[in-house]
């Protein structure tokens, strides 16, 4: 498989001294769904404005798809598509006018322009908005319009950048299941995001970033593996019993109709709620206390100190 990104010795010293990165080495396979997670200034929207061509490095190399982003920088303009965490269109503009204005950027006539435009409104369930000034979207339009603005030129390689950044749980299913389509259809997608169990449920691969450096690099499934424990919220529809016994795990009662359990991961599940119906407790809702991806994002940054 070729490499859709390849960093090599990449650094960032800014005018005050700064070291945003500290030499990383990051590569990126074609179709791949990767995550660049890291804590704030971590370094990641530092190496994503450097491979877009926003900022200039200190130093290393880049290329994308074959092409050296110093010696052709508008080829690689053309193979990425960024949609940046903070909303940067003209809010007097209309919706459809702001596609077909990026898609210009691109060398784009206005009439395949305006078909393309059309099909990804259509996508993004904003046709019917196309007339309207920008302003006026919800904030959750607003994410997927700039979504769209992102796909306009049928980029190779797409950039999100904290994409589902305050939208409702129901925006943010339906831009998993949209972006899960897209990679399917040969996009290479590198995300960050906040919302770990995003990265989790939706990346193949994963570096992390810790004062700009690269602590981790490797496929999610072997970094998952690492877990050895998981902690689970069991709530019970009646009130729990005084005394407890606990084979299987360890507990924590949190209140009269909840506990917070540890089990190890090689643990079924099914044998700690038998072990507990066993005691006439019945529990009618399980989850994750904690995400696997974000109890080891803690172990492997300095936000574990």
């Amino acid at each position: 498989m070729s490499v859709a990104l390849s960093i090599q010795g990449l650094k960032k010293t800014y005018a005050n001294k700064l070291e945003a990165l500290k030499g990383i080495d990051l590569h990126v396979e074609q179709g791949d769904f990767f995550a660049l997670l890291g804590s704030n200034g971590a370094g990641k929207t530092t190496v994503i404005g450097i491979v877009c061509g926003l900022l200039h490095k200190t130093a290393g190399s880049i290329e994308v798809l074959g092409y050296n982003q110093s010696t052709h920088e508008n080829d690689v303009k053309r193979l990425i598509g960024l949609m940046p965490q903070e909303f940067n269109f003209n809010p007097f503009e209309p919706v459809e006018e702001i596609l077909i204005n990026q898609a210009g950027y691109h060398g784009i006539n206005q009439s395949a322009a305006k078909v393309q435009a059309e099909i990804l409104l259509k996508k993004m369930e904003l046709w019917d908005k196309r007339l309207d000034m920008a302003k006026s979207l919800s904030g959750g339009m607003k994410r997927r319009l700039m979504l769209a603005r992102a796909l306009i030129h049928q980029p190779k390689i797409l950039i999100l950048d904290e994409p589902t950044a305050g939208v409702d749980v129901e925006i943010r299913r339906s831009m998993w299941k949209f972006l899960t389509e897209l990679n399917a259809q040969g996009v290479t997608i590198i995300l960050t995001t906040h919302y770990l169990e995003e990265a989790e449920s939706l990346c193949r691969n994963i570096a992390i970033l810790d004062e700009g450096e690269v602590v981790e690099q490797t496929s999610m499934k072997r970094l998952l593996s690492k877990v050895d424990q998981q902690v689970l919220i069991l709530e019970s529809k009646d009130k729990l019993p005084d005394e407890i016994r606990s084979d299987h795990f360890s507990y924590e009662r949190l209140d009269d109709y909840s506990l917070q359990v540890v089990v190890e991961s090689d643990t079924n599940i099914t044998d700690v709620l038998q072990s507990l119906a066993k005691q006439s407790v019945s529990i009618n809702h399980v989850r994750n206390a904690q995400s696997r991806l974000e109890t080891l994002f803690l172990c492997l940054t300095s936000k574990a100190d």
